[in-house]
This record gives C-alpha cells, sequence and structure tokens, in this order.
C-alpha cells in the first residue's frame, strides 16, 4: 500500500495516552512481521499544533511538535486527542477551523476521548454516529442534537469518521484503522507486538 501520512493534532493539557497510544500502534504497524527491523510502517505518524512552542500535557509533559498548523503538509489520516484541554480549544475559532479544513482533505477522521468534542463543535459530527469517555456522553448528547450518541461501544466506526471511548481505547481505534488499510491479520500482529489484548469484543469497558 501507498505510505499514509497521519497527524495527531497536539494542544496544552492534552491526555498523554491519548495520542501516545495512537502514535505506538501506526508507528509499530508492519506489512511484513519477519521484516520488523527492515521495513517501516505503512504510516508515517506527525505530530502537529497550532504553534511551535512546547506542548504540556496533563501530567507535565514536553512535546514538541513536528509541524505547525501553517505548516503541516497533507494528510490522509486525521486523528483528535481529547484531554481536559478541549474545554479550551472548543472556544479556539483557529483550532476549529484547522480541524474543518482538514477534515474536508482527509480520507479518514478519527478521534480519541473528548476529542470528538472538538470535531462536534467544529460541526464534523452532525449526522454521524459518535461516542467519546463516558463521562463526557450526555455533554456529547446534549451538546449535538444531530450526533446519534453510541452509549454502549468503545469504538464507533461511521464511514470514514473513528471515534473512540476514553484515553486507552485510542489504542483500539487505531487498531481498527490498521484493519481497515491492512487487514485484521496486520492489526494483530501489531497488538501481539505491542502485548496487547486485540479488541475481539467492541463493547464499552466501564
Amino acid at each position: 500500500m501507498e505510505r499514509k501520512i497521519v497527524g495527531i493534532v497536539l494542544f496544552d493539557n492534552i491526555e498523554v495516552l491519548d495520542f501516545c497510544g495512537p502514535f505506538e500502534v501506526f508507528t509499530a504497524t508492519r506489512l511484513n512481521e519477519e521484516k520488523r527491523r527492515e521495513e517501516p510502517s505503512p504510516f508515517e505518524v506527525i505530530l502537529v499544533a497550532e504553534q511551535s512552542e512546547p506542548i504540556i500535557t496533563t501530567g507535565n509533559m514536553k512535546v514538541i511538535s513536528d509541524y505547525t498548523f501553517d505548516s503541516c503538509p497533507k494528510l490522509d489520516i486525521l486523528c483528535v486527542p481529547g484531554g481536559w484541554g478541549t474545554r479550551t480549544e472548543l472556544k479556539n475559532p483557529a483550532m476549529l477551523n484547522w480541524l474543518r479544513s482538514r477534515a474536508s482533505e482527509v480520507e479518514l477522521l478519527s478521534s480519541v476521548c473528548t476529542g470528538s468534542m472538538l470535531l462536534g463543535f467544529a460541526g464534523l459530527l452532525n449526522g454521524h454516529h459518535a461516542t467519546t469517555h463516558w463521562r463526557s456522553l450526555d455533554w456529547m448528547r446534549e451538546s449535538f442534537p444531530y450526533v446519534s450518541v453510541e452509549y454502549d461501544k468503545h469504538v464507533v466506526e461511521d464511514d470514514t469518521l473513528f471515534t473512540s471511548a476514553g484515553i486507552s481505547a485510542g489504542i483500539d481505534m487505531a487498531l481498527k484503522v490498521v484493519v481497515r488499510y491492512c487487514g485484521e491479520s496486520v492489526a494483530r500482529a501489531t497488538a501481539r507486538h505491542m502485548e496487547y489484548p486485540y479488541p475481539d469484543n467492541n463493547a464499552r469497558r466501564i
């Protein structure tokens, strides 16, 4: 397959595993497990933030993005993580406008946790099925009357829109993206390499 560019958007007070989980899945994927050390992942992952200054995550990890909103190259897949910082970003026109413009270009749009709330406030969830962190499900339902909120699913696939439950669910979401592009056997091999239980059951775990 042609290598896909995955952009993961960052912002202050982002939840660490929300972006590191998908990052690990996409960078650990191999089409040929026997050549894990010789061949690269079919996904090239880049980190994107509004500005070039270090991002301060929940827990005070400092992360430097690869690109800013202005310098970001064309993306095939966009992943929007969540965390407490989404409360600030949903009022940030630069973030919402950038998400709208990029969502119109990508093959697949995805979110982890309350990253789906950013998509919702950008107007990108209307008419779709979606989910979010269990604490924010009612917030999602109240905020977006034209969205079918899924309370019982760990990951929701709606055509080219993938949303997931909270934090660790981003790993499962990313594995489903791997299935979409590379097939289930590659996704299972990726999960095995990570020593992560493959998500055969898509029921919400909380």
